[in-house]
């Protein structure tokens, strides 16, 4: 991993007062409408010494429409626990560090949890700032119960999936699923399996954007409409408990 040179400089356009000399700031992202992004996630990106993102080439075009010019690195699941030790070194020195994903907020189905318990552990403040998150907009659309529910996020690819899906067979929450377009198909026939084919959901993609689509009903008539149309986006899939 290359070395980190982190500036000393702050900048205060957006506050009167300068951000904390050393604080892990999680920054939500928009998930697709660029108006989803807070005044004070501009400014702590601004702030910052550092930025981490989960791809470079995804947060540049965002950076660059706020008008945020900071040092930006990489950190994603593929280099998180190398780069643990360095991060906590920074903030030890008293930088500020903020970490972004590529889109919605750090550590929900994406890279941040090893980062925040490991300054959590060393004594050091983390704050995550509110803001965008995909799960939330499609739960309280879906029409299901949300008073209580179970966020499950990605079903493992292979090893375990099944046993998940098992100990959920008595769930009494509404459940939510994150999905990918080439395997949404197998997981609602999955879900049918393990459900039953009248239980009732909701399936939401481009949550936020131009041609978002919520689709609610049986598991049955959800894989009957998504056999028919295409399938693009990422999706977020919400299930009924069980009555």
């Amino acid at each position: 991993m290359a070395k980190y040179k982190v500036p000393h400089q702050r900048h205060t356009s957006f506050h009167k007062k300068p951000l904390p000399l050393t604080m892990l700031y999680l920054v939500p992202t928009p998930i697709g409408n660029l108006e989803d992004m807070t005044f004070r996630a501009i400014r702590v990106l601004k702030e910052a010494d550092l930025i981490l993102a989960e791809d470079t080439r995804t947060s540049a075009p965002l950076l660059k429409h706020f008008g945020i010019d900071k040092k930006v690195f990489a950190h994603h699941q593929h280099n998180e626990h190398k780069a643990v030790t360095e991060i906590i070194r920074f903030l030890k020195e008293g930088q500020q560090i903020a970490l972004i994903s590529d889109a919605g907020t750090p550590a929900i189905s994406d890279p941040g949890f090893l980062l925040v318990r490991a300054a959590l552990k060393e004594g050091l403040e983390v704050q995550c700032l509110p803001g965008a998150t995909a799960f939330v907009p499609a739960l309280v659309n879906s029409g299901l119960p949300n008073d209580r529910f179970c966020f499950e996020g990605f079903l493992p690819v292979k090893k375990g999936r099944q046993t998940r899906l098992k100990n959920l067979t008595d769930e009494k929450r509404t459940m939510i699923f994150y999905e990918s377009p080439h395997r949404l198909l197998k997981s609602i026939d999955e879900f049918i399996a393990v459900f039953g084919e009248e239980r009732q959901g909701s399936i939401s993609r481009e949550l936020s954007k131009m041609y978002e689509e919520n689709v609610r009903g049986t598991l049955a008539s959800l894989k009957l409409h998504f056999e028919n149309n295409p399938i693009k986006g990422e999706f977020v899939i919400c299930i009924a408990g069980l009555e």
